[in-house]
């Protein structure tokens, strides 16, 4: 991929800037994770003082519109962030620049799904390259991170370089000594990652839905838990009597639904995690969102932090759990992409990494 390195002059350069600005917000309006936007702050800070004009461009699912969010960004970018309301405004805001901008949420557009080149290339028209810094779409084809590249020199950001510098470490890393741990509510994406590195990895740790399914299909009672109705078909290919795939052996049950993993599972994961040399981690072991199922998720957080081992978090509730405990900061590395990141993981092709090859 080409990065910021190979951009020769970006004085006065009109860039649009892929972010990922996808965030989750409250009922009274309040970004409730900031994670992805404060990590779009180097870029901007770095774009800005190389006297480039940057439009940034994503789209948001919590809310039909960034108008209300500006002033948090403000705040959070520590910048001035103006607002365009349509890309059919670019073009004379760039025209009368007046500081970096937000284009309004990208999916108001039909064409940004489906990836549409016509809608890219009215939208590439006005600028003079493309810069994708958002990682944690780059498993969407969409236009604003694949097609657009069609139109527009195409650079990656320093986060997509960084996210794949790493994952690929994780993946090339020796089996030996590296522990994966999954768990979380989309078991769907998860199987895929267990299959692709069950075989580079010493144990992987289950939690979550993802440890009902496989338990469902090994014949233990579920009661009301909630587990996938295609569970048998997503393991399918999957030895689930390998002595690398752990599965927990006791559980916080309330109203007949398992909701932790019990004290036994964890102490048993908390030794596994001890004598790791890398360990990573998507999707908390428990309902973590209530203090009373947060134990097991907490437990195993605090017991990687306490490791020597190289520690790889994703995924925005995982993130949400650690950080809510103030251990986020002791990770090594970060990852800003959920679905991205399993999708890396799994030995998917993404389609946004594809198109700035």
């Amino acid at each position: 991929m080409r990065t910021l390195r190979d951009i020769p002059d970006l004085k006065d350069k009109k860039v649009l800037l892929r972010v990922d600005f996808n965030v989750p917000v409250s009922e009274n309006g309040q970004i409730d994770d900031a994670f992805r936007v404060k990590k779009q702050k180097e870029i901007l800070d770095f774009l800005i003082s190389h006297g480039a004009k940057v439009v940034m461009v994503s789209h948001i699912t919590a809310t039909p519109s960034f108008a209300d969010l500006i002033p948090q960004f403000h705040i959070l970018l520590g910048l001035e962030i103006n607002f365009i309301k349509s890309f059919a405004n670019i073009g004379e805001y760039l025209e009368h620049y007046a500081g970096p901008a937000l284009l309004d949420n990208i999916r108001q557009n039909e064409g940004e799904e489906k990836n549409d080149s016509d809608f890219a290339k009215q939208l590439a028209q006005e600028f003079d390259l493309y810069i994708n810094n958002a990682f944690g779409e780059c498993h969407r084809d969409y236009a604003s991170v694949s097609a657009i590249t069609k139109f527009l020199s195409s650079y990656a950001g320093p986060l997509v370089e960084q996210e794949v510098a790493q994952l690929n470490k994780v993946i090339d890393a020796p089996k030996e000594g590296k522990v994966v741990i999954m768990g979380g509510a989309k078991a769907s994406t998860k199987v895929p990652v267990i299959k692709n590195l069950i075989d580079k990895s010493e144990a992987i740790l289950l939690g979550g839905v993802v440890a009902n399914d496989v338990l469902k299909e090994k014949g233990q009672d579920m009661g009301s838990s909630v587990v996938d109705a295609e569970a048998h078909d997503l393991l399918v290919g999957l030895d689930l009597n390998d002595s690398r795939l752990v599965i927990p052996k006791d559980f916080i049950i309330f109203d007949n639904k398992i909701l932790d993993i019990g004290d036994e599972t964890m102490r048993h994961y908390m030794d596994i995690v001890s004598k790791a040399t890398m360990i990573i981690w998507n999707g908390p072991l428990g309902l973590f969102e209530n203090p009373v199922f947060a134990k097991g998720t907490n437990e195993i957080a605090q017991a990687i932090i306490e490791s020597s081992a190289f520690k790889v978090i994703g995924g925005g509730d995982t993130i949400s759990a650690v950080d809510k405990i103030g251990l986020l900061a002791k990770f090594d590395f970060v990852s800003t992409g959920g679905g991205a990141m399993l999708a890396f993981l799994a030995g998917d092709k993404l389609p946004g990494i594809e198109a700035l090859n």
